[in-house]
């Protein structure tokens, strides 16, 4: 496979520093103390910890050595589903890093930061224009955090209207953070599992929708890459019964700019910055997720909520029906104004065609790899398209062989053995940010791969080979994690 990405060259092995250090070397210049020299901490003295003593070219290459190790969006082609790991385009970082913005103290006066709470402003109503929803805050700092966000906005809705609700619908292909959600929340998920055709069905919400359940948590597009067809009639069925309709947005770049949410029924939604706005995604965070909502809700949105009088921006506390503030200061700033540099410099068109380049991507690969993977459901995709290792397993190749093997060839693997209703899933999400070259050559390699799984089978469970890190044993790995370094 000479032709694939990453296949050659340097593997670089990298020591601890306490390895690379050696008495006497000095990586910097100090001038001479001018202040008093104080005793050490007694757990800094004699056995304490002994740091190594390294130059600056010591430091340097230590850590970029350790950054060549890493792959990510900005290394190649990276289709993990339902993460929406699309480029993040470096002038948003430029605008993060402006000293006006980046130095900005959270603890000021309203007064003296306008420029920081028009921008929060300016981005929850561009949100709110994206989605088709009324009202926004910014505050919440992940999509886990903005779907309790979102929860806690319907527990407060049912509390204001002295009703009392004890569970959540939830659909098998709903995110796997919401169940969590809804419980910390004190509702009891209720699993509803799809249709045939991997959508939900009206007559089973029908069913379930009682005056004891607060509402429905749906993923849309749904994990399987599906758009559920249905959501207006679900949406009336549980309005019906007093309920409200929760939308988890981690989706939203399969239809950005094109599905109006609110006319949809949904009353609650909660967005991910760091998917479908191209803010920088993964390691830990940082990340943002912004929750919407209907005029009716937005009583209850986190505070402080900023207002503007036509000519000053200022913070509103006085909310006596608000859950609450849910996160320190301004939530994410920095990630805040990289969605914000995106909208800008993207526009309105340009939003919507990503949507549908993304799709268009993803729909390609379906057609390209159908006749080589199973494909749990053979029909019209969005943003991203789930396969199984059906075809493979009567050459006792599975999908962690694949994902594995992937690796040797260049690409960061897909999301494997997610959504749990296809058994051995391989969801895969191009994004709109992979050229047609680019996909092409994506197909080639999976396509070569699935017939090493039928030709040198051992290609695959011996796979990867090209790495400091061989296979684990993932069993081992599980239950005896080496976490000395």
């Amino acid at each position: 496979m000479k032709d694939a990405p990453g296949t050659s060259g340097l593997i670089l092995e990298e020591p601890l520093l306490w390895e690379k250090g050696k008495k006497g070397r000095n990586g910097m210049s100090v001038s001479a103390s001018d202040v008093p020299a104080a005793a050490l901490p007694e757990d800094l003295v004699g056995d304490g910890p002994d740091f190594p003593d390294l130059s600056e070219v010591d430091v340097v290459r230590h850590y970029t050595r350790l950054s060549q190790w890493n792959f990510g969006v900005d290394t190649g082609t990276y289709p993990l589903g339902s993460c929406t790991m699309k480029y993040n385009p470096k002038v948003n970082e430029k605008q993060a890093a402006t000293p006006v913005i980046a130095a900005a103290h959270p603890m000021l006066d309203d007064e003296l930061c306008q420029g920081t709470l028009e921008l929060i402003y300016k981005l929850e109503k561009h949100l709110a224009i994206i989605t088709g929803m009324d009202h926004v805050s910014a505050q919440p700092a992940a999509g886990a955090h903005g779907e309790l966000a979102g929860m806690l906005i319907i527990d407060a809705y049912h509390r204001s209207r002295n009703s009392k609700r004890t569970k959540i619908l939830m659909p098998d292909t709903a995110h796997g953070t919401n169940p969590a959600s809804a419980a910390l929340c004190g509702y009891k998920p209720v699993k509803i599992e799809s249709g045939k055709r991997g959508i939900l069905e009206v007559e089973d919400i029908r069913q379930l929708m009682d005056e004891e359940t607060a509402g429905i948590m749906i993923t849309n597009p749904n994990t399987l890459g599906l758009f559920e067809e249905n959501i207006r009639e679900i949406a009336a069925i549980v309005h019906e019964k007093g309920g409200l309709v929760y939308a988890d947005g981690a989706n939203m770049n399969a239809i950005m700019g094109i599905v109006d949410l609110k006319k949809c029924g949904v009353d609650v939604l909660h967005l991910n910055l760091h998917k479908t706005f191209s803010t920088p995604h993964g390691g830990g965070g940082p990340g943002a997720g912004p929750v919407c909502v209907v005029s009716e809700l937005e009583k209850f949105l986190p505070y402080p909520r900023i207002s503007f009088d036509g000519s000053e921006y200022s913070r509103d506390y006085n909310r006596p029906e608000s859950i609450g503030r849910i996160h320190a200061f301004h939530g994410n700033f920095g990630v805040l104004v990289r969605a914000y540099s995106y909208i800008l410099t993207m526009g309105a068109e340009n939003l919507r065609m990503a949507s549908q380049l993304a799709v268009l991507n993803a729909c390609y690969l379906k057609v390209q790899l159908k006749d080589y993977l199973h494909l749990a459901y053979n029909r019209p995709c969005m943003h991203e398209v789930v396969f199984s290792d059906k075809r493979q397993l009567e050459h006792k190749i599975t999908t962690l062989d694949i994902a594995k093997r992937l690796m040797d060839c260049g690409y960061h693997p897909p999301t494997i053995y997610f959504p749990l209703v296809v058994s051995g899933a391989i969801m895969i999400e191009p994004t709109e940010s992979e050229c047609l070259d680019d996909l092409d050559r994506f197909v080639a390699v999976v396509r070569r791969i699935t017939m090493e799984a039928m030709e040198q089978p051992e290609l695959l469970t011996n796979a990867p080979q090209r790495f400091k890190v061989k296979r684990l044993d993932e069993t081992r790995a599980a239950r005896q994690p080496c976490l000395c370094g």
